[in-house]
């Protein structure tokens, strides 16, 4: 896997980076999903960053 289509990804609340996720790089919009995070222990919003 090519790191080129990596992302990482930063809850919302804590803004720790949690998760990496592989993306299609032709669409340009920022990729958000609702994930668990272990440092706040509860699910929320997870946006890619750069």
């Amino acid at each position: 896997m090519s790191q080129d289509s990596l992302a990482k990804m930063e809850c919302g609340e804590c803004k720790q980076t949690n998760y990496y996720s592989t993306r299609n790089k032709k669409i340009k919009t920022r990729l958000a999903l609702k994930k668990h995070c272990k440092h706040c222990k509860k699910h929320t919003d997870h946006k890619e960053t750069k």
